[in-house]
Formats: C-alpha cells, structure tokens, sequence
C-alpha cells in the first residue's frame, strides 16, 4: 500500500495504490492553500479506499522542481506521516512524475519564470538528462538535440514554451503531478532520504 502525495505545482493530488491497482485519487487545482488541503484531502482519499493509515507500506511525495513552500508542504507532511507510522517515505521528481503521463520519449518542462524552465527528458522513464533549469534558448536547443527526429510529447506547465523548437509534438499541460504517478514510480525503488530538490535560488528577496 503506497499513498501518493503532489503539491510541487498548481494543484494538489493524493492518491493510494495497492500494487498496481489505484484504490483512491483525488486532485483539485489550486495555486496556493496546499497545506490546509493536504492532511482532509489524504484522510478522504484512505477513507474511500478503506483503509486505515495503520495499513500503508510507503508514504511518497514529489519533491521538486516547483513552488518552494508547495513541495515543503509534500515532504514534511510524507515525513511526519512515515514517522508516525515507521514506514519509508519516498521522493520523486516532480519531472519524472509528469513524464510518466507519457509512453516513449517525452520532455517535461515546467514554467520557472524570468525566461527559464525546469527540464528533463525520457526515454520510456529512462532520464536522458538529470533534471536542470535554463533559459528558454538552452533549453530549446537541447530538446532539440536530445529529440530530433523521434515522436515527442511535451509535459508541464512550460510544454508551450518550448513547442517552437519541436512544433511537431503532441502538448500536455497538466496542473499539476498525478498522484497516482507518484504512488506507482515510488513502489518500484529503493527509499532514500526525502529531501527538497532545488535547481534554483528562491526568489524571495530580505526587506531594505
């Protein structure tokens, strides 16, 4: 029993699989409030599926690129859950988890602002790249020296920022990760510790 946790981005998703078989989702799009949905939103979804916390095997979160207070949302909630119930808590990548809305080869690119996005690309879930933030021409030129030639699906929030340099791909935009994603990549690894991962300063500046 995994229980599958996404607040990195515009959304928040949770979602509990047993083995392959989803028992539970919900999502709801939402740019901030993540943490006052988190904890009612996971308690519905194992209530749906029937479950009691006691049950769960593996708590997973997404944990970046994103929104810096969202993904703290999702991996402190997974660790004082795991705690609690002495069970791993796992970390995935927010762009691997949106990749793997996608069979074959597939970039997932997210809006990073001031010109720049997050980026990674697969090859049916193998990384061709570690996850990394560049600027829009960066990033085109390697999308187009990782893909050319191959079916493409683009994957995320920045997808529209880069389908110039691959018009023919097909465009997904989702809000956020799915859950159920996360759930089914972190069931197939080894837990490791569950850190934040940042590709860039925040950009909150100090008064004065």
């Amino acid at each position: 029993m995994v229980l599958g946790l996404d607040t990195c981005l515009s959304a928040c998703s949770v979602a509990v699989l047993d083995g392959p078989r989803v028992l539970a989702h919900a999502s709801e799009v939402m740019a901030r409030g993540h943490q006052e949905r988190l904890a009612p939103m996971a308690r519905a979804v194992m209530a749906e599926a029937g479950l009691d916390f006691a049950d769960l095997r593996r708590v997973a979160a997404t944990v970046g690129p994103g929104s810096f207070t969202g993904l703290r949302v999702g991996v402190a909630f997974a660790k004082g859950l795991a705690a609690a119930l002495d069970v791993p808590a796992v970390g995935v990548g927010a762009l691997e988890a949106l990749a793997a809305e996608a069979e074959g080869l597939s970039a997932a690119v997210i809006d990073a602002r001031r010109d720049q996005v997050y980026l990674q690309v697969f090859d049916d879930g193998a990384a061709l790249m570690a996850p990394d933030v560049l600027p829009l021409g960066t990033a085109s030129a390697r999308l187009a020296e990782l893909t050319t030639g191959r079916p493409l699906s683009l994957i995320g929030s920045g997808a529209p920022l880069l389908a110039q340099a691959r018009p023919d791909a097909r465009v997904l935009t989702p809000e956020g990760c799915d859950a159920r994603q996360v759930a089914r990549l972190a069931a197939a690894r080894t837990p490791a510790p569950l850190r934040p991962l940042y590709l860039r300063a925040p950009d909150a500046r100090l008064p004065g």
